[in-house]
């Protein structure tokens, strides 16, 4: 897809947006757009608008089609935008950062839409044992994936902040739609699903604006609105995770797509690697046999939060967990075993070499 800055209008861009913007045009961002974890495979079905913006510390792509395509972006981005400045704890006076100042304090009142991130989460958590866990911000934090400097923590500040972990220190009151968390170093990061909600927000605005039909890309996660002029499915390329080039296409007729994978963020240190997924209950990244795990369900947020889930409990439990939800989901090994689960078996065309697809 290839951004068209002058035609974008978008409302409500932060200064340090704009500029990643621009340091996003021409060849650099042809040649990143080709590395995210999932991206549409676009056939001939008229003519979209197609917009690249920066949000939820990702690229997001949108291709959108219909009269209003234009109107339905622009809608799009700026709810993404909004919500990213409700979720992050990065951003001051978001509901996160109140939530965490106030921690072993108060309960705070946050918006309908937080809340609702947040009612997702803790019933992946719970479901999973933990497996999924907003409140590994403490850990999280310390091994800090997006600085610069990389390094394995020290093991005893690790193990000194473990016990600030715990989805059962997040308490949620929906009637009031007020928070708390119980101890003062208790800490929430929404990373984990804020993308997938930032796919969640813009099918919303697809909705109200009327567009036709549309998909967006941020980062590791898809949502796919509508249908094309033909009544085809759409297909969806799936990262291969040894190449920044495509494992095989997914049809689908809509939804939304998540993928963790250990290729994501990871650095090298004295020979061994370590993956930005961890592992709630150790605190170091988790390591249960698998590379990737993407999967599609009826949620953005939820998908995410599933995906990262599943990463962690492994092959069996994670496909258990993905049946109590009605989702599906494709997992890659690291011996490069391709597991589909049943709802996807029709739906999935392998096309990179070196796989073989389990039975």
């Amino acid at each position: 897809m290839k951004a068209r800055p002058t035609k974008m209008k978008l409302r409500n861009m932060s200064e340090q947006t704009a500029k990643r913007l621009a340091l996003a045009l021409g060849a650099v961002l042809l040649v990143l757009i080709l590395v995210i974890a999932l991206f549409p495979l676009l056939d001939s079905v008229g003519k979209p608008y197609e917009v690249t913006t920066y949000a939820m510390g990702s690229y997001v792509q949108q291709s959108v089609y219909g009269d209003n395509s234009e109107e339905a972006a622009v809608a799009a981005a700026d709810a993404i935008q909004s919500l990213e400045n409700e979720i992050s704890w990065r951003v001051s006076g978001s509901d996160v950062q109140k939530l965490n100042n106030a921690a072993g304090k108060d309960w705070i009142e946050l918006s309908s839409d937080t809340m609702e991130i947040l009612e997702i989460a803790q019933d992946v958590a719970e479901r999973s044992g933990g497996a999924f866990d907003v409140t590994i911000a403490p850990i999280s934090r310390l091994w800090d994936f997006d600085s610069e400097r990389q390094e394995v923590p020290d093991i005893d500040t690790i193990d000194a902040l473990l016990p600030n972990v715990g989805y059962e220190f997040l308490r949620l009151d929906t009637e009031e739609n007020t928070a708390s968390l119980k101890n003062l170093d208790n800490a929430v990061d929404l990373g984990g699903v804020g993308k997938g909600a930032a796919c969640d927000a813009a099918i919303e605005a697809y909705a109200e604006t009327g567009a036709e039909a549309a998909i967006v890309s941020v980062g590791g996660s898809v949502g796919v609105w509508g249908q094309k002029d033909s009544g085809a499915d759409w297909s969806i390329a799936v990262r291969d995770p040894n190449s920044d080039g495509a494992l095989g296409a997914l049809s689908i007729e809509s939804g939304f797509l998540a993928t963790s994978g250990s290729y994501e963020k990871c650095f090298t240190q004295d020979g061994k690697t370590y993956h930005h997924l961890l592992d709630p209950e150790t605190g170091y990244p988790a390591e249960t046999g698998l590379v990737s795990v993407t999967v599609l369900c009826d949620n953005g947020a939820r998908a995410d939060a599933l995906a990262t889930a599943c990463f962690v409990l492994g092959l069996e439990e994670g496909q258990a967990l993905l049946e109590s939800y009605d989702a599906e989901g494709i997992f890659i090994s690291t011996d490069n075993v391709i597991t589909v689960t049943d709802g996807l078996q029709d739906r999935f065309t392998l096309t990179a070499d070196g796989y073989t697809i389990a039975e």
